[in-house]
C-alpha cells in the first residue's frame, strides 16, 4: 500500500523507519518530513495543517493509508476531513477524530473525561477572565506547590510548577489576561501537585480493543538533574525500571482499559495512538495528562523495540481487526539521547553544518529532529531539537552508554545534551 505519514520531527523520523521495513508498504510519502527520512521515503513540501494540500496529494499519489504524527492536525480534525470528503472518505486514516482529540486539545475536557470514567488523576478547577476572582481562593485551598495548565495546545510548554501562591496568583493572571501561551490559557486548569516519579505508557486501539506499547521515561527540562526551563524532551528510556507486572496491571486495570471502555462508551470515534502520561504516587498510578499521538522523543525509544509490522497492526486498527493481530515488543532496553540547538529552548540560530552523522557505529540509530539539506547538499540544523541517538541492550545503562559514545561523533555549532539521562533510573 502507499503510505502518507503527516508529520516533520523525530518521532515521524523514528515512525517511517519502522513502516518503511513492512513489506505491506509498497511507497512511503512524510509531509513535509526532514533531512533523515528523504532515504526512506519522498518528503513532500507540506504542512500538516493544509488539509486541501494533503487532499490532493493523497489523490495524486494514490495513498492508501496516512498516519498522523502530530497533535495539531488531529485536534483541527484531520480525520474528520477525510471521512466527511467524498474523493479520499475511503482512506484509512490512522488517528482519532476531532472530537477524541479534545482529550488532548482541552485539559478541562480530559479532566471532565476522567471524573465521569472514575479514572484516578489531581483534583482541579479550571479559570477563564469571567471567574478569574475565584482563582485565588482556590489557590489557596491547595497545598504547595501548585499547578497551572494552559487549557489548549502550548506545544508542550503550557505547563507552569509554581512554589509559593503569590507566584500562582500572578501567573494565572498573565496566563490568561495577559495571554501568555495565546489563545490555549483564556482558559487555565489549576491542579493539585502530585509528588511521585513520572513514566508514559502508551496504547494503540481500534476504539474498542488496543494493544500497550512499551512504557518509557523522558527528560522535559534543558539542564542536568531536572533544572531550567521545560523543553519538547531532551531524552528517553524504554522500558521503565519499576514499571514492574504488578504495577502495570493496576495501569490497566484503573486508567488504560477504564479509557478506552470510556472512549466507546462516549461513542467516540478513537482509531489512533494513546498517550497516557501518568505518575508513581506511592504504588498509585495517576494520570497527569493525555496526549492523542505518541511522544517526542519517547517514540524513538519505544518504536524501535516493536518486533511486529508495523504497519500491519496500525493498519489493521482502522478496519477494526486490531485484536486478532499479533504484537511482539524486543525485550531489550533502549534509551535516547537528544541534541539540541545551542539556546533552546529560548532563542537559538539555524543553519550549522552537522556533520560525523557516517561516524556513527551499528550500535546506534539516529533520528534526525530539526533537521533539512542545505542547497551545497549539506545537512544543517532547523529546529530546536536537532537530532536523537537511539541504542538497543538488554541493560538501559549500558544502551546509555552506547548513545553517549556516538554522540562524541556527530558536531554543530552550539550543539548541547544532557548527560545525565537515567540517572534517576539507576536505584532500580
Amino acid at each position: 500500500m502507499n503510505v502518507l505519514i503527516l508529520g516533520s520531527g523525530g518521532r515521524e523520523n523514528a515512525l517511517a523507519w519502522k513502516i518503511s521495513q513492512s513489506p505491506l508498504c509498497t511507497k512511503l510519502y512524510i509531509a513535509p518530513g526532514n533531512a533523515g527520512m528523504r532515504t526512506l521515503g519522498e518528503n513532500l513540501p507540506i504542512s500538516v495543517t493544509d488539509f486541501q494540500a494533503i487532499k490532493t496529494v493523497v489523490i495524486e499519489k494514490k495513498i492508501d493509508f496516512v498516519v498522523v504524527g502530530p497533535e495539531d492536525p488531529l485536534v483541527e480534525g484531520v480525520y474528520d476531513f477525510f471521512k466527511n470528503t467524498p474523493e479520499i472518505s475511503n482512506v484509512a486514516v490512522f488517528g482519532p477524530s476531532k472530537e477524541g482529540a479534545r482529550l488532548e486539545g482541552s485539559k478541562e475536557y480530559a479532566k471532565e473525561f476522567m471524573m465521569r470514567h472514575h479514572i484516578p488523576t489531581a483534583g482541579y478547577k479550571s479559570f477563564t477572565a469571567e471567574n478569574i476572582e475565584h482563582a485565588d481562593a482556590f489557590i489557596d485551598s491547595l497545598k504547595a506547590p501548585y499547578v497551572l495548565k494552559a487549557d489548549g495546545l502550548a506545544a508542550g510548554k503550557g505547563v507552569l510548577i509554581l512554589p509559593t501562591a503569590e507566584d500562582a496568583k500572578r501567573e494565572i493572571r498573565e496566563m490568561i489576561l495577559g495571554q501568555k501561551f495565546g489563545m490555549a490559557s483564556t482558559k487555565v486548569v489549576v491542579e493539585e501537585f502530585l509528588s511521585g516519579i513520572e513514566l508514559s505508557v502508551f496504547a494503540i486501539t481500534d476504539g474498542k480493543n488496543y494493544k500497550l506499547l512499551p512504557t518509557a521515561k523522558d527528560y522535559k527540562r534543558i539542564g542536568e538533574g531536572d533544572t531550567g526551563l521545560n523543553t519538547g524532551g531532551m531524552g528517553a528510556v524504554s522500558p521503565v525500571p519499576f514499571a514492574d507486572e504488578a504495577f502495570m496491571k493496576k495501569i490497566e486495570d484503573t486508567i488504560v482499559r477504564p479509557t478506552i471502555n470510556g472512549l466507546y462508551a462516549d461513542g467516540i470515534v478513537y482509531t489512533g495512538f494513546v498517550f497516557f502520561g501518568l505518575i508513581n504516587v506511592e504504588g498509585t498510578p495517576k494520570v497527569i495528562e493525555y496526549n492523542v499521538r505518541m511522544g517526542d522523543p519517547e517514540t524513538e525509544a519505544v518504536i524501535p523495540r516493536v518486533e511486529s509490522d508495523l504497519l500491519e497492526v496500525l493498519y489493521a486498527a482502522t478496519q477494526g481487526n486490531l485484536k486478532e493481530t499479533a504484537f511482539k515488543i524486543d525485550q531489550r532496553a533502549t534509551v535516547t539521547v537528544v541534541l539540541v540547538s545551542g539556546g533552546y529552548p529560548e532563542a537559538y540560530e539555524k543553519g550549522k553544518v552537522i556533520t560525523g552523522l557516517e561516524n556513527v557505529d551499528q550500535n546506534s540509530i539516529v533520528f534526525h529532529s530539526g533537521t533539512k539539506i542545505s542547497e551545497k547538499g549539506d545537512i544543517e540544523t532547523a529546529g530546536g531539537r536537532v537530532l536523537c541517538v537511539t541504542s538497543y541492550d538488554n541493560d538501559f545503562r549500558n544502551a546509555l552508554k552506547k548513545s553517549y559514545k556516538n554522540i562524541e561523533n556527530i558536531h554543530f555549532e552550539g550543539v548541547y545534551c544532557r548527560k545525565d539521562i537515567g540517572q534517576d533510573l539507576m536505584k532500580y
